[in-house]
């Protein structure tokens, strides 16, 4: 069975008979220690433990006031809340402390880091960040706030690593100056796109030396943009498997480029190539690079079934900034048809050497950040926060990292109580 493929434990089972109950209390305990040094005072160290404790729990709000009335009584909700927007406390060495445990948990194995973002819609607009924007949960435009995160999968399991509040330019400008304020923004933040926020994630991580990356994942929000593939700053073995959308072009073979002479005028800036690029979705449709059924991986459910296709070509790059292009760096198309009929488009820049079965493995390591989000939102509280400010944010979502580390941890003793 692929280790990555782990079936969810429901927050209500840890709680379903006296002897998992004082494990769970037990373990807690001890998974606690990590952190606390990490605090100044015993109060600080108290709220956060009920913090965690409350998303864990199987409260059905999972936000500030709701677990303090539940674990401490409500003379302690205005203490949570400070805890929140004003306590004195560092999150770089939670996070710091945070990673290194999942590096040993889970990172001690070749596999991908994933990078995608995802929306928390809210009603008002005072809150960092929020704004009418794209929602991919809801596949429509929303009032929300965009995080992007980092995850790892790979044979030990999978896990969030980093995370960052994406602000929109708008916030930046004149008319969000007093909100900016109000929200508690770092004067130094300066505008990112989402997919430079990412960039700056992942090459962070590869660089750590924490985890043992072999490939970068990512969907074609990214993956479609070659100023993000390019701007990846990658070491010798690591390669990234990036998903594009239908109309990214490529050229099936590398063509010959030559600058005619003019009799009139300026010679010739851009080359005219011997064949034009076609897009991928054009290579899907060609019959005489066929299909293939191969098992890409053992699920929790069975063989993990899939059609696909495969070829080594050259990637497309602009030439200026008009609608010239040449040929980039030799990659890999990936092809993968879903049972539905849907395809997927995949480019990887791993070697031509590498054998197919590895593109087959990358292809299964992206979806666990998406059971990441899955987890966090469904068990774990990740978007019932009620703070504005972007310090709340960061340590709402740095707390849930955490809780959701334990379940990880919960989930292994439980598989080994099961086969002992």
């Amino acid at each position: 069975m692929n280790p990555t493929m782990f079936d969810p434990i429901a927050l209500e089972n840890w709680y379903s008979d006296d002897e998992n109950s004082l494990l769970l209390q037990t373990e807690l305990e001890k998974y606690f220690q990590n952190y606390l040094p990490c605090f100044r005072s015993e109060p600080q160290r108290k709220l956060f433990q009920t913090f965690i404790t409350g998303l864990l729990s199987p409260l059905e709000r999972k936000s500030i006031e709701p677990v303090a009335l539940h674990f401490s009584g409500e003379k302690y909700v205005r203490p949570m809340q400070q805890f929140f927007s004003r306590s004195p406390f560092e999150e770089q060495p939670l996070l710091d402390i945070y990673q290194e445990l999942l590096s040993k948990q889970v990172g001690q194995a070749p596999g991908m880091l994933s990078v995608d973002d995802t929306c928390f819609v809210k009603k008002g607009k005072h809150s960092a960040g929020v704004k009418r924007q794209y929602c991919g949960r809801l596949g429509k435009t929303e009032n929300c706030q965009s995080g992007v995160f980092l995850a790892f999968a790979g044979d030990n399991g999978y896990g969030l690593v980093d995370y960052e509040l994406y602000l929109p330019q708008e916030w930046f400008g004149e008319d969000f100056a007093q909100l900016y304020k109000e929200c508690h923004i770092p004067e130094e933040k300066t505008f990112s796109t989402k997919n430079e926020i990412a960039v700056r994630l992942l090459n962070q991580a590869v660089h750590s030396g924490l985890f043992q990356v072999r490939w970068i994942g990512c969907d074609a929000a990214y993956g479609n943009d070659h100023a993000f593939l390019d701007g990846l700053k990658l070491p010798e073995g690591v390669w990234y498997f990036a998903a594009t959308n239908a109309k990214e072009q490529v050229f099936p073979e590398y063509p010959q480029m030559c600058y005619p002479e003019t009799k009139r005028g300026r010679p010739r800036k851009h080359p005219v190539l011997s064949t034009k690029p076609v897009s991928v979705r054009e290579i899907a449709e060609d019959s005489s690079v066929p299909w293939e059924s191969v098992v890409l991986a053992e699920g929790a459910k069975g063989p993990i079934l899939a059609e696909r296709k495969y070829m080594r070509c050259y990637s497309c790059r602009k030439d200026g900034n008009r609608s010239y292009v040449k040929p980039g760096p030799e990659i890999w198309l990936y092809l993968r048809k879903y049972a539905d009929g849907e395809v997927k488009y995949f480019v990887s820049n791993a070697p031509g050497g590498l054998a197919v079965q590895e593109l087959d493995r990358a292809a299964t390591l992206r979806w666990p950040i998406e059971q990441c989000f899955e987890e966090c939102k469904s068990n774990l509280g990740m978007g019932h926060y009620e703070c504005r400010s972007y310090q709340g944010w960061k340590r709402h979502m740095l707390f849930v990292m955490i809780a959701h580390l334990f379940t990880i941890y919960i989930r292994e003793i439980f598989k080994k109580k099961r086969f002992h």
